[in-house]
């Protein structure tokens, strides 16, 4: 019998922005040698389609790319198809603390590579809306898990840094393993250990064009601003990209992480050589 792993890499994308992130995520995952690849690949999903919502095919297309695990957020029901196929989508969370009749389902317990790793997405309350309590959830969600893994993985879909921070404070205490932020597409510098245990970062960033605005071509988000019309949102273009991420490692048998990374690249699609080492000089500093 194989010896089991002592520990498992979960490679964590930050919302993906229409084509060119679905673009990014997939140059990011074929660029990796075979010892850099994570064992589990999870990624924001919600603005996949166009920037608003996540149709069939792009499920698809993300599945065939390399993500294994799916969350999402404020914006999973923009496009109505959701409706039809998020009952055999068994890959995609939605919030957990969305209103109760809510249709699929907010954590679950998957297996991969014959290690199981509890996944629970959530949706913040200050400036997102009238949602459920969070608190409630994870203080109920966590336990139940812990049963079945020591390993849990919670992606926190919110707008204040204050509340993000302040939850994830408080899900180190219950035994949750990696915790990020998503929403804002802005990657933040804060990554570390909370509690001596658990892998932190208040935002993931986002995948998609590099020269946008969070995503969105700038000439319509300029012009939202500043005229305060409600412009239609058009998602960037061009063969530049970013892919933001974050990469925890966690001990399989404890569920404690040992280390958290970001990822922060720009690269060029339409460059011929793809391979990793040739992106060094796209590297930000930060």
């Amino acid at each position: 019998m194989a010896e089991q792993k002592q520990t498992i890499d979960i490679l964590f994308f930050g919302d993906i922005v229409g084509r060119p992130g679905r673009q990014a995520v997939k140059w990011y995952l074929n660029s990796l040698s075979d010892s850099a690849k994570p064992d589990v690949v999870i990624g924001n999903v919600e603005n996949a389609s166009h920037g608003f919502g996540l149709n069939e095919k792009n499920y698809q297309e993300l599945l065939s790319a390399g993500l294994q695990i799916m969350t999402s957020g404020n914006h999973i029901w923009d496009r109505r198809e959701i409706f039809d196929y998020i009952y055999s989508a068994d890959c995609l969370l939605r919030p957990a603390n969305f209103p109760t009749p809510s249709v699929g389902i907010g954590a679950r317990v998957f297996e991969i590579a014959g290690v199981k790793v509890g996944v629970i997405n959530l949706i913040g309350q200050v400036f997102m809306g009238n949602y459920n309590s969070p608190w409630e959830q994870i203080e109920a969600l966590v336990p139940q898990m812990l049963y079945e893994t020591p390993i849990i993985f919670v992606d926190f879909h919110g707008e204040a840094t204050a509340e993000k921070i302040a939850f994830a404070r408080y899900a180190s205490t219950l035994g949750v393993s990696a915790f990020t932020g998503t929403h804002t597409h802005v990657q933040t510098a804060d990554e570390r250990l909370l509690n001596d245990r658990m892998g932190f970062i208040t935002d993931s960033g986002f995948c998609g064009a590099y020269e946008s605005v969070i995503g969105m071509a700038p000439e319509s988000a300029i012009e939202r601003l500043k005229t305060m019309y409600p412009t239609r949102l058009d998602v960037a273009d061009g063969s530049l990209v970013q892919v933001n991420a974050s990469r925890f490692t966690i001990e399989v048998k404890t569920g404690i992480c040992q280390r958290v990374s970001r990822v922060n690249l720009v690269h060029d699609l339409d460059e011929v050589d793809v391979k990793f080492k040739n992106t060094a000089d796209r590297h930000l500093s930060v």
